[in-house]
């Protein structure tokens, strides 16, 4: 992950309470806590940036297509798990709405990240383990911005999980139960 220059970052260890004041007090940047250490995210590239919306389009369309009471979030949402927040690239919940004001989903079903040169690694490894250390989760794709290329985690109901690399055709995600072209994510 990439630093940002004119943020004055904190080298030590904090809570997610102290972490979250911390970061609604700066002015500019993007950030991650990763095992209570805060990291600045790299400015987005063009690509990535446009195809986390696709995805976000694509989870949106499926979901009200099938009538789903589930709600799609790009990043900005936290997911907490133990000493991290993470803010992936898109977030599919379901069940009631979360309150207008929640920072965090508490229960994501499918997480995305959309591959960026300087997290690549992070997202295809660590994250991979970090994310199914969520109950709820059942689907993490994982998008190249620069090719239509997708990697698709799927745990199953005996809890063993699937890869899948998918280039074209469509992605199951069930549950909650909706299928997305690949080439909606590239359109």
């Amino acid at each position: 992950m990439g630093k940002v220059a004119a943020v004055d970052e904190p080298a030590f260890r904090m809570s997610r309470e102290e972490y979250r004041i911390w970061a609604e007090q700066q002015e500019a940047g993007r950030f991650e806590r990763v095992n209570g250490v805060v990291v600045a995210m790299a400015p987005e590239r063009a690509n990535h940036n446009l195809r986390k919306f696709r995805v976000a389009q694509a989870l949106d369309a499926a979901v009200r297509s099938g009538g789903l009471l589930c709600q799609v979030f790009t990043d900005g949402m936290t997911v907490e798990l133990g000493d991290s927040d993470y803010e992936p690239d898109a977030v599919l919940r379901c069940g009631s709405a979360l309150p207008g004001d929640a920072i965090a989903v508490p229960d994501p079903l499918v997480i995305v990240e959309v591959l960026s040169p300087g997290t690549s690694g992070i997202d295809r490894a660590w994250k991979l383990q970090e994310y199914f250390r969520l109950p709820s989760l059942r689907h993490y794709l994982i998008v190249w911005a620069d090719k239509q290329q997708i990697v698709h985690h799927r745990r199953g109901d005996d809890g063993e999980i699937e890869t899948l690399t998918v280039k074209a055709g469509t992605i199951s995600l069930a549950p909650p139960g909706i299928a997305i072209a690949v080439e909606d994510f590239y359109a």
